[in-house]
């Protein structure tokens, strides 16, 4: 569609909406509760600073203020003997009450007031060191993250997207398959659309951001109670609904149409609903028979919900879940040779199917005023299908007649329990100790008949069906002397069932505040991450029990950081971190003179299938990261981050050689203005440029490339060449009305506004007469992305 086209939308709905003359008002509530025991905290301060209004929090730690007029405003919380929170662009609308929930730390001091006051900028206790929280506002917030969390997280210092067309995070310089994601305190499969085994990302993220709580990303030396990830850990939050009124929200955009809605389930408890389902637009207009220029249309849905029953004033239960399903069928044998396919390769008919569901309950009691504890069981499922067809062609291109040649189906499912136990001794000592079982049932089948397309007989890659169980323990402590200082140290432990693979991994981190402007970390942690199933379980054939693999230990990685942040105000900040990342115990190949290293995987819509293993690879990662920001206000925001970075891995020929994800630097640049034209209508905007080290890739071996008929990399070259630096610059317009009883969003995004092209791999294409092609493809070019929301609420609890 063209770009006027969408302007065309854009001014429509920008008129449509019939609004009040008055300035409209909304109700900001929530609760307040320690950080330590979620215990609630009775007569807490909560003030709207740029208002002057206010309230306390009742025995129960509610607290509500109404009559706030719409727009973003700075929040306060006080309580006497704890330290102040400051909470400053939360957003009003006139449709949607807001909830804000705020955990406060007590004071280590021993005096009767506290003025000390903090951002709110970390959720876990235990993390002192690499952690960035975030929120829906961030998310939608940015121009370019297409309302998509891992988009977003690359924009924070350290952290680099890898594809256009994929969400992978590279968290410096490490491979994404080394990220943890975790939903509601589990640790939980690849939550993305299209996603292939292996790997922890894809095209479309199925966490929808109308459901997610704050939440916690992780980019190293994280705490004790995190485990099997050796790059960094996305610790998503969904939010529960609203107890008092019914609320809903649509929204029609290119990347899905959506409605959500929440609400109480009783007016007499405070339960309430939370839900969000989406389904691919494109897919939508397919079905009414609307050309968008392809046949290639990426068919995809996800569901999200949670329920909240709290069970009187100590205890709480919830059930959540997120579900996704996802297929495409990729087909160029109708098409001209050679055709431009963003996703996919231009030699075959590809049929691909992926689903992935995640169902859980959490129970939290207040033991008594010191102590928590919390238990989360789940079931988590993923299904990946696919089955491609290679077209042959004759010397004219013309069609010759198909042949199958791959078709795999890999389903693990998972049983997983997390249970946890806070202690706050006193306000200076916490202690938290808790207990993770994941046990997985993996039925994996593979076949291809592909390398090279000629050949008749089936190799099995796959074939298994049983059981293994990842065990995981963990005991972390913090000590705070005074306000100004605070130490962590903890325990991680983890086994792997079905070969035995065990680990204990000490963390560590001090963070210092030697006066108002300045504070100081250091962080240290040993982690340790298991490969993908289905490489502990692929067939080698020269293995006398065809599985070669399956007794391979976990990547093990030593990482300590080290970090500066200096405040020039409350909204103006400096930050900087530096860090080096031992990787050791890493699974390279046997095979004299090989290259492979398990850094250098996890990032594409292929699977690696190695030959049999060893771990006595080793790797390293340093560098420095700055970040400069400015927190939104006075209208406007900032925000720049810095990388650069060296990743080095070394295969079986003793080399140390770039990784696959050493581009050297990064370089962000955001910003945001928001300007109010009128009592209730607010003009929005935002701009990112986006400047890195181009992708490295590898020298092709001609001969044996055309002899299996894939891209095959000479070893003794590998990573030697660089694509051009990437180069991208996103921009966002749009607009909210805040209408009597509706808020309207309307807003474009123009992704890549100048149709900078970037190249994003070198790919083997369709053989001809036996030579094979060899060719760049690019990274995405400019694509316009709309959206219109609409929002409502209805009724209150009496």
């Amino acid at each position: 569609m063209r770009l006027k086209t969408y302007f065309f939308w854009f001014i429509l709905l920008v008129l449509c909406p019939v609004l009040a003359m008055g300035q409209h008002t909304q109700t900001l509530e929530g609760r307040v509760t320690d950080k330590e025991t979620k215990s609630p905290l009775p007569g807490a301060s909560v003030k709207v600073l740029d208002m002057g209004i206010g309230t306390v929090s009742d025995s129960n730690g509610y607290y509500k203020i109404e009559n706030v007029t719409v727009g973003k405003h700075p929040v306060q919380f006080a309580y006497l003997g704890y330290l102040n929170v400051t909470i400053p662009d939360v957003l009003v609308t006139s449709a949607k009450e807001v909830v804000l929930n705020t955990d406060m730390e007590e004071s280590a001091n021993e005096t009767k007031e506290v003025t000390v006051t903090a951002k709110r900028d970390h959720v876990n206790e235990m993390a002192l060191v690499s952690n960035k929280t975030f929120d829906v506002q961030e998310v939608d917030r940015y121009a370019g993250s297409r309302s998509d969390i891992p988009r977003m997280a690359s924009n924070f210092a350290g952290v680099q997207g890898g594809d256009d067309s994929r969400n992978d995070i590279i968290i410096r310089g490490n491979s994404p398959e080394g990220v943890l994601w975790r939903l509601e305190g589990i640790d939980i499969p690849n939550p993305n659309h299209f996603n292939i085994p292996g790997t922890t990302g894809g095209p479309v993220t199925m966490l929808n951001n109308k459901t997610l709580a704050t939440s916690e990303f992780f980019t190293g030396a994280f705490p004790a109670e995190y485990g099997n990830g050796v790059a960094g850990v996305f610790d998503v939050q969904l939010r529960n609904g609203n107890p008092d009124r019914y609320e809903i929200t649509g929204q029609l955009g290119f990347l899905g149409t959506e409605l959500a809605a929440e609400g109480p389930i009783s007016q007499k408890d405070g339960s309430s609903f939370l839900f969000a389902y989406r389904y691919s637009t494109l897919a939508l207009f397919e079905g009414l028979h609307i050309n968008i220029g392809t046949s290639s249309v990426p068919n995809y849905q996800d569901l999200t919900f949670k329920l909240n029953f709290p069970l009187g004033k100590k205890a709480d239960l919830s059930f959540f879940g997120v579900g996704g399903l996802s297929n495409i069928n990729l087909i160029v044998s109708t098409l001209p040779a050679n055709p431009s396919e963003l996703y996919g390769e231009s030699d075959r008919d590809q049929y691909f199917t992926s689903n992935t569901g995640i169902l859980g309950a959490a129970f939290s009691y207040n033991i008594n005023a010191t102590t928590y504890t919390k238990i989360v069981v789940a079931e988590t499922g993923n299904d990946i299908i696919a089955n491609h067809n290679y077209v042959f062609r004759d010397a004219s291109l013309k069609v010759d007649s198909l042949k199958n040649i791959l078709g795999y189906d890999y389903k693990t499912s998972a049983t997983s329990a997390h249970w946890f136990v806070n202690k706050k001794f006193n306000a200076r000592n916490v202690l938290q100790f808790g207990v993770i079982n994941d046990l997985y049932h993996l039925n994996f089948v593979d076949s291809s008949r592909q390398y090279p397309v000629t050949r008749p007989d089936w190799q099995y890659r796959d074939r298994f069906n049983g059981y293994t169980d990842l065990v995981q323990a963990y005991i972390q402590y913090k000590y705070r002397p005074s306000d100004n200082l605070s130490f962590t140290a903890g325990l991680h432990a983890q086994y792997l069932t079905h070969n035995g693979s065990k680990s204990l991994e000490p963390r560590a981190a001090v963070k210092w505040i030697p006066n108002n402007s300045n504070t100081l970390s250091l962080g240290y942690g040993l982690h340790s991450e298991m490969l993908p199933f289905y490489q502990y379980f692929s067939y080698v054939p020269a293995a006398p029990s065809g599985m070669a693999n399956i007794n391979t230990d976990f990547i093990r990685s030593h990482h300590i950081v080290a970090g500066w942040d200096h405040g020039f105000s409350n909204v103006f900040h400096l930050h900087v971190e530096t860090y080096y990342q031992y990787l050791f115990n890493v699974p390279i190949e046997t095979r004299q003179g090989s290259s492979f290293s398990a850094l250098d995987q996890g990032s594409d819509y292929s699977r690696t299938f190695p030959d049999t293993l060893k771990n006595t690879g080793t790797g390293y990662n340093y560098g420095l990261e700055v970040t400069l920001s400015k927190s939104f206000s006075n209208g406007y925001y900032f925000l720049f981050t810095g990388s650069v970075f060296d990743s080095k891995a070394k295969g079986n020929d003793g080399v140390y050689r770039n990784s696959d994800y050493n581009s050297h630097f990064v370089l962000n640049l955001l910003g945001g203005y928001e300007r109010k034209i009128g009592k209730n209508i607010t003009l929005i905007s935002g701009v990112k440029v986006t400047f890195a080290g181009g992708n490295l890739y590898s020298p092709p071996d001609m001969a044996a490339s055309n002899r299996v008929g894939d891209y095959v990399p000479i070893d003794s070259l590998r990573n030697t060449l660089e694509f051009k630096p990437y180069f991208r610059t996103d921009v966002k317009l749009g607009i909210r009305i805040n209408g009597k009883r509706l808020t309207h969003e309307i807003a474009i995004d123009l992704v890549n506004v100048f149709n900078t092209v970037n190249v994003l791999s070198y790919t083997y294409s369709i053989p001809i007469a036996g030579q094979g092609q060899f060719s760049f493809q690019q990274q995405l070019g400019f694509l316009p992305l709309f959206y219109y929301r609409i929002d409502f609420g209805f009724g209150r609890r009496k």
